[in-house]
C-alpha cells in the first residue's frame, strides 16, 4: 500500500521551496551492519571530504539553508542539528559514522554524500497517512532517555512529521522516534529526502536514484518505487 504525504499550508508559508521526495520498499533484507555496509560508509565520508574541500558542514549552502528553517520554527540551529549536518560533522570526527544496520546505513551513506537529510521509516508500523505540521505541542513522541523508552511532547510550533498515532520526527528531521524507526527485522521501509533551495531539484532526484540502486543491489528481490519530488 503505497503512502500519503501531506505538508501543511503554514510549513510551506514558514519555509517556501521545501521539496520531499519518497523511496518506498517492500520486501527489503536488512540485519546487522556489515563489511559492505562499512565500506559505503567509509566512500560516503570520502565524498563529503571532497565536497566541503576544508570547509565545515554547516558551511555548505543546502545546510546553511537548513539552519535558517531551524531558525523561523524557533529552534536553535547549532544545538539541535538537522540530521545531515548532525551526521557529517560526526563523519568528520575520529569516531567516524556510527554502523546501525544495513538499511540505516545506506541511507546515512546516501545522506553524507549528498548532505542532504534523510529518514527511514517502518511502513508496518505507521499508522495512517503522514504529516508534516506544526505541533500542538500536546503530541506523543516515543524516545529513550537514560537508556529507557520515554515519552516526550514537542515544543509548540516545531515543525514535526507524524502520523496517526503521534510524532515519528521531532524538529523536521532532528530526532526518529523509536515506534517507526527501521530495526533489523524491518522488511518494508519508506525513505524521505527533503530538501530546500539552493539544492536543485535535479540534485534532490540523483540522491534517490542513488538509493534506489543501492536499495536494489542490497535486496535484489525488492519492490521499489521512487516518487515524485512533491
Amino acid at each position: 500500500m503505497t503512502l500519503t504525504f501531506t505538508v501543511a499550508d503554514d510549513v510551506r508559508t514558514l519555509v517556501p521551496g521545501f521539496t520531499r521526495l519518497a523511496v518506498e520498499a517492500r520486501g527489503l533484507v536488512n540485519g546487522p551492519s556489515d563489511e559492505e555496509s562499512s565500506a559505503l560508509l567509509d566512500e560516503a565520508t570520502r565524498r563529503l571530504s571532497e565536497r566541503l574541500d576544508g570547509r565545515a558542514p554547516h558551511e555548505d549552502p543546502h545546510l546553511a539553508a537548513w539552519r535558517d528553517a531551524y531558525t523561523a520554527f524557533g529552534a536553535k540551529p547549532s544545538r539541535t542539528r538537522n540530521s545531515a549536518e548532525a551526521l557529517a560533522r560526526r563523519a568528520l570526527t575520529d569516531a567516524g559514522l556510527p554502523r546501525i544496520n544495513l538499511l540505516v546505513d545506506l541511507y546515512n551513506a546516501i545522506s553524507v554524500a549528498h548532505l542532504i537529510p534523510v529518514g527511514g521509516e517502518d511502513t508496518d508500523r505507521i499508522r495512517g497517512a503522514m504529516r508534516l505540521v506544526r505541533a500542538t505541542g500536546q503530541e506523543p513522541f516515543s524516545t529513550v532517555a537514560g537508556g529507557e523508552e520515554a515519552l516526550e511532547h514537542p515544543e509548540p510550533g516545531e515543525v514535526v512529521w507524524c502520523d496517526g498515532e503521534g510524532v515519528t520526527c521531532r524538529r523536521w528531521n532532528w530526532r526518529q522516534g523509536v515506534r517507526t524507526r527501521l530495526a533489523e527485522e524491518s522488511v518494508n521501509a519508506v525513505f524521505l529526502l527533503e530538501r530546500l533551495a539552493p539544492m536543485t531539484i535535479g540534485e534532490l532526484e540523483a540522491a534517490g536514484a542513488e538509493l534506489a540502486e543501492r536499495l536494489a543491489k542490497l535486496s535484489p528481490g525488492a519492490r521499489i518505487t521512487v516518487g515524485t519530488p512533491e
